[in-house]
């Protein structure tokens, strides 16, 4: 028992020495890489090198670069920048052969530049030369806004075009510009350094491919009315949009046997559409709107078997005749369901739709019924575009509706009738729902007022012509952005602006915070428009 004793104590006290002092690895590195020097030395001017060595203190790795790095102005083609995918203590950038005379260059890397083991980036570190005598000195800066969103993209780059005997407005959509600065999404700002002295364009560019190209279908852009001189103007703002196509209309696809669609992009604009086959011809024909998608259907009647239609559509802007081949495909048959899930809101009118346009209504043969089964009078509206019915009738708290089609009350285009149908629908409390009044102030009419959710969707909107006081009652309980256009072609609608024609888009301001609307609250909200 006495050497068990002892070994025991022996085999603690070694265990304890070996657990005492266990490296912890120290304290994690949080300083960035430093510079210790750079061939040629930075900011240097007569630079006549086809390559650059920027030496680090320690091992770094280039990250994102595509999306980090700006090379103002844009070199073609792009120099070759190493390490990488692997680890350097020296950044490399070759095959400088295709740079300007008289010109200053500034590589900003952004984050891009981090250190190989913690990844602390080396933050906004820029290289600049002049392949003349100085390095250009003036600069720019300024924030940027989207015009119609509330956040900006985190792709908008600030572009500079020198005015000189070749430009022209379209440069923006042919060549690259002068200068280059990224904007800082997180403040909105940008800066575009190492400019010389004179006249300027001055674009906002939203781009996902980063080309500095301005491709008008898919890019947003933002510019100033007049061009900008250096040194007078050094703090700029711009607004960036997305411009509206010209309406245009797409080739026609046949879906059925005797329906079309027409895709278009642009605002839609209403339009004719005849069939130019033949003179005997004998048709009617219909348009409604997809739900879905920016597309249009054609709905055709003939008792004539056709194996191609010759489509003139027109309108006073336009007219374009498009030929499509047919072939044979299967008829829809009758689909007609509800828009609403169950729940009715109050200020909501019930509404029904199809797969095939509505051609007629009987009322006779439709009731509404409370959960008493008492009848409830209701007024009927159609929307041929949308192919929908509403159903207009007072509703009361916690009651349940249910709206009977007897057959034959609904008659399609095509005279197909409905079976019987019945669908219910319940309302909720008044408590269940909240109430906002919002106070504007400085308001210039007519305006569009709307409730957007943090995803940018609108709940509710309305339009005011002269009212201050705006009411959204028995709406959903949420946080909700308020959002002001000023409609100044009173069109009821965000107009967007061209760059061409140097139109703006409509003003557009947000309430700077969310509201907070509660079930069963009435809240109360000034705006003050500035």
């Amino acid at each position: 028992m006495g050497v068990n004793k002892y070994l025991l104590i022996i085999v603690l006290i070694i265990s304890g020495c070996a657990n005492r002092g266990t490296p912890t690895g120290g304290e994690i590195d949080t300083d960035p890489p430093v510079v210790l020097k750079s061939i040629p030395e930075n900011f240097s001017s007569n630079f006549n090198s086809e390559n650059i060595e920027i030496i680090f203190d320690e091992y770094i790795k280039l990250n994102n670069t595509q999306k980090e790095l700006i090379i103002s102005p844009p070199i073609d083609p792009m120099p070759y920048i190493l390490p990488m995918g692997s680890a350097s203590k020296i950044l490399k950038i070759s095959e400088l052969d295709s740079l300007r005379e008289n010109t200053t260059y500034s590589f900003h890397f952004g984050e891009s530049i981090q250190d190989n083991n913690e990844k602390n980036p080396l933050s906004n570190y820029r290289y600049v030369f002049s392949t003349g005598n100085y390095i250009d000195s003036l600069f720019i800066k300024g924030s940027v806004y989207d015009a119609f969103s509330k956040e900006i993209s985190e792709n908008i780059n600030v572009l500079l075009y020198e005015i000189d005997s070749l430009f022209t407005d379209s440069i923006i959509y042919k060549q690259k510009p002068k200068h280059v600065a990224k904007v800082i999404d997180s403040t909105n700002n940008y800066i575009v350094q190492n400019i010389k002295k004179g006249k300027y364009l001055v674009i906002a560019l939203e781009e996902e491919n980063k080309d500095y190209i301005f491709q008008s279908k898919l890019d947003k852009i933002g510019f100033t009315k007049e061009f900008i001189e250096l040194p007078a103007d050094s703090i700029i703002d711009l607004k960036v949009f997305k411009e509206t196509p010209p309406f245009k209309l797409g080739k026609p696809k046949q879906k059925t046997n005797r329906s079309f669609k027409f895709g278009y992009e642009g605002e839609f604009e209403n339009f004719k559409i005849k069939i130019i086959n033949d003179d005997s011809l004998n048709y009617y024909g219909k348009i409604t709107r997809h739900h879905d998608s920016d597309s249009l259907i054609y709905w055709l009647k003939t008792d004539k078997k056709l194996d191609s239609i010759l489509f003139n559509v027109f309108n006073k802007k336009f007219s374009d005749t498009l030929k499509i081949k047919l072939r044979d495909k299967e008829n829809d048959s009758l689909i007609i369901k509800s828009e609403q899930n169950k729940t009715l809101k109050f200020e909501d009118n019930f509404i029904i739709e199809a797969n095939l346009p509505f051609e007629k209504i009987n009322k006779e043969k439709i009731k509404v019924f409370d959960k008493d089964s008492l009848n409830i009078d209701f007024e009927i509206k159609l929307d041929s575009l949308a192919n929908q019915y509403s159903f207009i009738f007072e509703k009361e708290e916690e009651q349940e509706y249910r709206i009977e089609l007897m057959p034959g009350a609904l008659t399609d285009f095509y005279e197909n009738i409905n079976d019987s149908l019945f669908f219910k629908a319940r309302t909720r409390t008044y408590n269940d729902y909240g109430n906002l009044n919002l106070n504007l102030r400085n308001a210039v009419f007519p305006i569009i007022i709307e409730l957007v959710n943090s995803r940018g969707q609108v709940k509710y909107d309305t339009y005011s012509i002269n009212s201050s006081s705006i009411d959204f009652n028995n709406i959903d309980p949420g946080k909700y952005f308020i959002r002001i256009t000023f409609d100044k072609n009173q069109n009821k609608k965000f107009d967007s602006g061209n760059f061409l024609n140097k139109i703006f888009p409509e003003r557009v301001v947000y309430y700077p915070d969310e509201v907070d609307v509660r079930a069963g609250w009435d809240l109360v909200q000034e705006f003050i428009l500035e």
